[in-house]
């Protein structure tokens, strides 16, 4: 049986709509370009995070190559 340490988790937040998605951090979870997934608005988000502080990553958009 594993630890049932419910204390200290929090729902990880869309960072576009807000909204809840499927994943909670603990005070100790650490993630380093996380690509997060959001079933509401159907966005992906890459993420990191470091004591349940959740860091946005901005990406510049991928240039189209000339040939």
């Amino acid at each position: 049986m594993g630890v049932n340490n419910t204390e200290n988790r929090d729902w990880i937040l869309c960072p576009a709509c807000g909204s809840k998605t499927r994943l909670q951090i603990r005070s100790d979870t650490e993630l380093i370009h996380f690509p997060l997934y959001c079933p509401k608005c159907k966005k992906e988000s890459l993420i990191n995070v470091k004591q349940q502080t959740v860091l946005v990553i901005k990406e510049p958009d991928a240039l189209t190559q000339s040939r």
